[in-house]
C-alpha cells in the first residue's frame, strides 16, 4: 500500500493497520498519510471488519513527522515548503477525523516512541494499549513547530490544560506508566504478553454488538461539545437505532435464555 509505508491485514473481523517505515521509526510520510486514509475508508466500508488495530513495525509506534523530508523541502524552496506543510497537515487531519468518526472501535497498540503526530494518532483511537517500553513525546518544540494531529484539542481534554501545556512547552518524555496515570492509555502491558493482550481486546470488540458500539463511540466522542439537553436527545436517538438491530434481539434473547450472546454485527 502506497510504497508499502502501511500494511493491512484482516482476520476474524479485525483489521490491523501497521505503520511500515521501521528504518525511519515509522515517521509520517505523505505516502503513509495517503495509505492510512485509504485503508481507514476501506475498513469503514467493509462490513466484515468490526474492529481496527493501529500499530507500528520495528522499534517504535511512530517517531512523528519525517524531519529529513522536511529539511530537504525547506532547503529547496522556503515558500513552497510552507505551502506544502499546510497542505500536509490538512490532509493528515482528514485521517484523524476519519478515525474518530468511524463507527467501529479503534485500538492503538503502541510501543517505543510515540512522538509528534504519533501522539495525536494514538488519541484518535478509542482505546490505547501501551507496551511497557512506550513513551509519549509532544516533540514539536524541538523543530520549532506547533502541534498538529489534534494534539492541542484532545490532549487538554485528556490530561488537563496544565499538563498539556507542560508536555507541549517542554517536550519531555512521558513514560507509559505516567501516561496511564494521566489517562492517555488504558493499559500498560509487559512486552512478553503485549501481542496476545492486543489480540484479546480486539477480538472482544470484534465479537461485540457493532451497531450499539458504533453509537456509543459517536455519543461519547461528541459529548464534550454538547449540552445535556442535546446529548439526551442524541442518547434517545442512539438507543432507538440500536434497538432495531439484530444484535439487540440476540442480546435480550440470550439473557432470557441464560446463555452467552452471539453477536453478528448488524
Amino acid at each position: 500500500m502506497s510504497e508499502q509505508h502501511l500494511t493491512l491485514e484482516t482476520r476474524g473481523g479485525i483489521a490491523t493497520l501497521a505503520l511500515n517505515r521501521p528504518e525511519a521509526l515509522n515517521a509520517l510520510s505523505p505516502a503513509m498519510t495517503d495509505a492510512l486514509i485509504d485503508a481507514t475508508q476501506e475498513c469503514e466500508r467493509n462490513p466484515e471488519i468490526r474492529c481496527v488495530v493501529l500499530r507500528g513495525a520495528g522499534r517504535a509506534f511512530m517517531a512523528g513527522g519525517d524531519v529529513k523530508g522536511l529539511h530537504a523541502s525547506l532547503s529547496a524552496d522556503a515558500e513552497a515548503h510552507v505551502r506544502r506543510m499546510e497542505m500536509r497537515v490538512i490532509r493528515a487531519h482528514q485521517l484523524i477525523s476519519q478515525l474518530r468518526r468511524m463507527p467501529k472501535p479503534v485500538i492503538a497498540a503502541v510501543h517505543g516512541a510515540v512522538a509528534g503526530f504519533g501522539v495525536g494518532l494514538s488519541m484518535a483511537a478509542d482505546v490505547v494499549v501501551a507496551r511497557e517500553d512506550a513513551f509519549f513525546l509532544v516533540a514539536y518544540r524541538h523543530i520549532g513547530l506547533t502541534a498538529d494531529a489534534g494534539v492541542t484539542h484532545f490532549l487538554p481534554r485528556i490530561v488537563g490544560e496544565r499538563k498539556a501545556l507542560e508536555m507541549s512547552l517542554f517536550g519531555e518524555r512521558c513514560p507509559a506508566e505516567e501516561a496511564l496515570r494521566l489517562g492517555m492509555v488504558n493499559w500498560v502491558v509487559p512486552t512478553a504478553g503485549f501481542d496476545a493482550f492486543v489480540r484479546d481486546k480486539a477480538a472482544a470488540l470484534a465479537a461485540g454488538p457493532s451497531v450499539a458500539l458504533g453509537h456509543v463511540k459517536a455519543l461519547i466522542r461528541g459529548s464534550l461539545d454538547r449540552s445535556w439537553d442535546e446529548q439526551s436527545h442524541r442518547e434517545a436517538e442512539g438507543i432507538a437505532a440500536a434497538s432495531r438491530s439484530h444484535d439487540h434481539l440476540e442480546g435480550v434473547t440470550a439473557f432470557v435464555e441464560k446463555r452467552a450472546a452471539v453477536f453478528v454485527g448488524r
